[in-house]
C-alpha cells in the first residue's frame, strides 16, 4: 500500500521523524523557494510548514488534506486560500514560549552589560580597555519592561522579569485585561514613555504591521532598548535605524526582519548597538522536540480522519470534510 506523502519544508526532530516514517512517506523539500514548493507539493497529502508557502500553493496540490505549522505563527500559511480549497490548517501553539522568553531575557542582559563590545575589546585591544566598558553597564532590576503581545510568550517573559529579575512589567494587548501579580496592563501610548526595554512579542496582522514607527519611537524613553521576537514588519525598519543612529534607542536585539534573510546591504549590519540573530529565538532542543511532537500527533489525527487538535480554520470544516471524503475514494 502506498503511504500518504508528507512534505516537510524543513527537517524536524529526528526521533519524531523516525516515528512518523512508519506511518507516512516523509520527504524534505529540496529547497524552499516558491516554485520548488509548488512542484514538490503536487503529490503531498500533508505539509509541515517551517518556511513560507506560496499564496497559490493549494491550486497546485490536488491531494493535499492539511498543513501543520511547526510552531505557532500562521503568517507563513495563506490560511484563507487553504480554507477556500478545503485544506485543514493547524499549528502548535505555546510550546516554544519559554525558549523565546529566555532568548529575550538573554538579549536584554547582553545589551545591558555591553557583552559583545567587551568581548571584542578584550580580544582586539586590552584587558584594561575592556574592563572600563563595565562603567557603562546597567542592571535589569527596577527597570521597566513593556511587552507588546501578552500571549504565551508575553506571559512567560512577564513572569521571568517580574518574579525573577525584579522588573516592573507593563503589558500591551489588543483587548482589556485585569492586572496580575506580574503585569500591569496599559495602552501602547501610555507604555512607551516608561519603557526601559520594549519587547515585541505580538502576532503579525494588519493591526500590528508597522505598529512601531517613527512616531512611536519618538515617544519612547530616550535610551530605551528594543527586542523584537515578533515578526519583522511589526517595526518600520527605516525608522528603527534612525532611532538607533540618533541615540533615541540605546540598542536593539532583532531576531526577525522585514526581509529574511536580512539583506547584506541593510544598515542594521553596520550599527554597533544592534544584536542580530537569524529567526531562532524559539529554537532550542526542548522546543524543537515539543513542536515536532505536536505536529506528529495532529498529522496522525488527520490520517485517522479526525480534525486536528489545534484546528484553526473551522469555518471551512464542511468543505474540508467533503474534500477528505473525495480524496479517500480516489
Amino acid at each position: 500500500m502506498t503511504l500518504p506523502l508528507i512534505l516537510l519544508t524543513n527537517a524536524i526532530d529526528p526521533d519524531v521523524t523516525t516515528r512518523l516514517a512508519s506511518h507516512l512517506d516523509l520527504r524534505i523539500a529540496s529547497a524552499t523557494d516558491e516554485e520548488t514548493l509548488r512542484r514538490e507539493s503536487r503529490a503531498a497529502s500533508f505539509i509541515v510548514v517551517r518556511a513560507p508557502l506560496p499564496a497559490d500553493l493549494f491550486e497546485h496540490a490536488p491531494r493535499l488534506r492539511g498543513v501543520v505549522r511547526h510552531g505557532a505563527g500562521l503568517d507563513m500559511i495563506p490560511v484563507d486560500a487553504a480554507s477556500r480549497h478545503g485544506v485543514a490548517v493547524a499549528n502548535v501553539p505555546a510550546v516554544n514560549a519559554v525558549s523565546v522568553a529566555e532568548y529575550a531575557v538573554a538579549q536584554m542582559l547582553t545589551l545591558a552589560r555591553h557583552l559583545p563590545r567587551i568581548h571584542a575589546t578584550l580580544k582586539s585591544i586590552s584587558w584594561t580597555a575592556a574592563r572600563q566598558l563595565a562603567d557603562e553597564a546597567t542592571v535589569l532590576q527596577g527597570k521597566t519592561i513593556v511587552i507588546v503581545g501578552m500571549g504565551a510568550i508575553g506571559q512567560a517573559l512577564a513572569r521571568i522579569c517580574a518574579l525573577g529579575l525584579g522588573m516592573q512589567v507593563l503589558g500591551v494587548r489588543r483587548t482589556p485585561a485585569i492586572d496580575s501579580e506580574c503585569v500591569r496592563y496599559v495602552t501602547l501610548a501610555e507604555a512607551l514613555p516608561q519603557a526601559d526595554y520594549l519587547v515585541l512579542a505580538c502576532p503579525l496582522s494588519e493591526s500590528t504591521r508597522g505598529l512601531i514607527g517613527a512616531q512611536e519611537l519618538s515617544r519612547i524613553k530616550r535610551g530605551a532598548r528594543l527586542i523584537n521576537v515578533a515578526r519583522g514588519p511589526v517595526i518600520n525598519e527605516a525608522a528603527l535605524v534612525v532611532g538607533l543612529q540618533s541615540g533615541q534607542l540605546a540598542g536593539a536585539a532583532l531576531d526577525v526582519f522585514t526581509t529574511q534573510p536580512l539583506p547584506a546591504e541593510s544598515l542594521l549590519h553596520q550599527l554597533p548597538n544592534v544584536l542580530l540573530s537569524p529567526h531562532l529565538a524559539g529554537i532550542t532542543q526542548e522546543s524543537m522536540r515539543s513542536m515536532s511532537e505536536g505536529v506528529a500527533s495532529q498529522l496522525l489525527e488527520m490520517l485517522d480522519g479526525r480534525l486536528p487538535r489545534h484546528f484553526i480554520n473551522p469555518e471551512a470544516q464542511e468543505l474540508i470534510l467533503k474534500r477528505w471524503s473525495t480524496l479517500s475514494n480516489l
